[in-house]
């Protein structure tokens, strides 16, 4: 893995922020709420081009904004660069937390220990992949009339914000289209749990939607095989669970409810906003 840290000792953090774009502020605040972000995903969400973004994103790294991470490929080369915050990036957003309840805020030596552990980590392709869902959710909303990507939560601020039931979700947004507004958590499946660790986690669910907000779960899961076994074992769980594989276009229609069937569109899966919200609870519509 190839990674740059080095101390900001040559200018002011002044000297440094006159580089910063608008579309680099940006994708500041992306870094400090997703931590991590592959090239392509960069330049869908950011920039006008694959290659503005390369050529943007070396004069970050190189002014220590940006820290880039790589791997060696064993056919030769290396993988495509992950970015996350650098040295001035932590302290350009010293907010930037891995525990939205914490008192203080985050140094950027904790921000960049804690990044070489998620880089290093058994965990880092499932948050890219959990990262991509949304990214192609933004490209998609672009090529929609009166479509967008409202909301886009991290793990950690979904996990904050509506924790106290115990969710864990791999995301949260909130997807306006068609008239209709979606909220909804996401579980990223890689196909690496077994069935009955995915129904646990359905408790929780069904806890917060007693007292809060009724968004439909989406499974991403990697085939069509895993999508129908899973629908088989998730009817009665007492949320909304819509299931769909990797790849596609998840604004389209390619969900399945359990219990119900389908396909629906993203926009008309049910979804409640909570007791103090003027939407009523969406219909089901093909």
């Amino acid at each position: 893995m190839s990674t740059r840290h080095t101390s900001l000792n040559r200018y002011s953090i002044f000297d440094y922020t006159r580089l910063i774009a608008p579309r680099d502020q940006l994708l500041l605040d992306l870094l400090a709420e997703h931590h991590v972000l592959s090239t392509r995903q960069i330049a869908v969400l950011v920039y006008p081009s694959l290659r503005r973004a390369r050529d943007r994103l070396a004069v970050l790294h190189r002014a220590e904004v940006l820290s880039r991470h790589a791997w060696t490929r064993a056919t030769g080369g290396i993988t495509e660069y992950l970015y996350s915050l650098g040295p001035l990036g932590a302290r350009l957003r010293p907010n930037v937390s891995f525990g939205f309840d914490r008192r203080r805020r985050v140094s950027p030596r904790d921000h960049l220990e804690h990044m070489t552990r998620l880089v290093s980590g058994p965990t880092l392709a499932h948050t890219v992949g959990a990262n991509q869902f949304f990214v192609d959710l933004s490209a998609r909303a672009r090529t929609l009339a009166g479509c967008a990507l409202t909301r886009w939560w991290s793990e950690r601020h979904a996990t904050f914000v509506f924790g106290r039931s115990g969710i864990h979700p791999d995301g949260h947004g909130v997807w306006r289209c068609g008239g209709k507004t979606v909220g909804f958590f996401l579980e990223h499946d890689n196909g690496t749990e077994n069935h009955a660790r995915v129904v646990s986690k359905f408790a929780a669910y069904r806890e917060l939607a007693e007292h809060g907000p009724t968004y439909p779960v989406l499974l991403w899961v990697p085939s069509p095989s895993r999508r129908d076994n899973l629908l088989a074992s998730l009817t009665g769980v007492g949320v909304p669970v819509a299931v769909a594989v990797h790849g596609g276009d998840p604004a389209a229609r390619v969900w399945y409810l359990a219990g119900i069937g389908g396909p629906y569109h993203l926009h008309d899966l049910p979804s409640d906003h909570g007791p103090d919200s003027a939407n009523a609870r969406g219909r089901i519509r093909r």
